[in-house]
């Protein structure tokens, strides 16, 4: 009983998530297996920066990992290399490369722009628009397999 308790309990708190593609190099790489943490976004809000794992709002049967870039109510846009939260330019060391696309983008009430770090390799907000927060499953916090690769999922805090 107890063992089915400390079961329960565990599943509900945290999830694990497997990488798959090349979305979010250089900083997660494919076949590497991610906790996530399902309890922080019920008690408080999401974060530019975080990287987080979802339902993908185009079929309900696969979960996606990317970072927030957006928040509710914030106006995104990428010209020339640089993506911009309400006109001010990120400072986005982590990224494989500059963004090849152009576009704006206004979120809406409990909406969030997401991308992938691979940015020029990523179906993410920029193709299939912002993402509501219903669909956010949690944040990803330590990968854990494989062993060479453990530690915690590189977060970005913004200035």
């Amino acid at each position: 009983m107890l063992t089915a308790i400390i079961y329960a309990a565990v599943n509900f708190a945290t999830g694990r998530f497997r990488v798959e593609g090349d979305s979010m190099q250089p900083n997660l790489h494919p076949e590497q297996y991610v906790l996530v943490d399902k309890i922080s976004y019920r008690l408080g809000q999401p974060r530019r920066g975080d990287i987080v794992v979802f339902q993908y709002p185009l079929a309900t049967e696969r979960d996606f990992i990317k970072r927030i870039i957006g928040r509710p109510g914030e106006t995104v846009s990428v010209s020339g290399g640089v993506v911009s939260v309400n006109s001010q330019p990120l400072n986005e060391p982590y990224l494989a490369a500059p963004p090849a696309y152009t576009n704006t983008w206004v979120l809406g009430p409990d909406e969030y722009f997401v991308l992938g770090d691979n940015r020029n390799n990523s179906s993410d907000s920029h193709n299939w628009g912002p993402l509501h927060r219903k669909y956010l499953i949690g944040r990803a916090v330590f990968v854990y397999w494989p062993p060479d690769g453990w530690g915690l999922v590189p977060h970005y805090t913004y200035a």
